[in-house]
């Protein structure tokens, strides 16, 4: 099993990865801006456990099967990246929606499918894996890293929806809301540098 200090080192690098700005947490900012904290709550569930799945995925064996079918791999970031830039097209284009019509934010499952093709989400769970697994017990130790990018996944989604919706009081006029999703979709565009790189 993981000892006191990797179980320790293990949850800073949970925390400063689902911290910080990426993919999860442009769509979240967005969604706390665009449809506030409450209505984002399915899109922050759907991250919150949707990486730690991937997690115990990729240790268990999907990592495997990329490195033998190369181009499988291959056609999950064409997808992936194609799927980014339609969300940052959905978010630079949110407006307000047609009268008699709530806008919809993104589920559960969109939240927990966006993991498979998020750039940033790859590189943290082969990167968790690689460090933070301990041969002799690899699959106990593989659960014990889901379980603990889970635990701090839940208040980092929790903090960029809030965030965004707090932005979202402050950006209330039509011209400002614009300005912000385009600024966010633009970032989300610029995630995909790992995919062309």
């Amino acid at each position: 099993m993981l000892t006191a200090e990797t179980l320790l080192a293990l949850a800073v690098f949970a925390t400063v990865a689902t911290v910080t700005p990426g993919p999860n947490n442009a769509l979240l900012l967005a969604s706390g801006i665009n449809h506030g904290f409450r209505r984002t709550l399915p899109l922050m569930a759907g991250i919150a456990f949707g990486f730690p799945v991937m997690v115990l995925a990729v240790g268990l064996g999907l990592g495997e099967v990329f490195r033998r079918l190369p181009w499988l791999h291959g056609a999950v970031k064409v997808a992936g990246g194609l799927y980014l830039l339609w969300l940052a097209w959905r978010i630079a284009t949110a407006g307000e929606p047609p009268p008699g019509e709530a806008p919809r934010p993104l589920t559960f499952l969109q939240g927990a499918g966006f993991q498979w093709v998020n750039p940033k989400a790859w590189a943290m769970a082969v990167s968790a894996i690689a460090a933070y697994t301990v041969p002799a017990a690899y699959a106990p130790t593989t659960l014990m890293v889901a379980l603990v990018f889970l635990a701090v996944a839940l208040p980092s989604v929790a903090l960029w929806a809030a965030s965004g919706a707090g932005l979202g009081r402050l950006v209330a006029g039509p011209r400002e809301r614009r300005l912000v999703n385009i600024t966010l979709a633009l970032l989300l565009v610029a995630s995909l540098w790992p995919l062309v790189g």
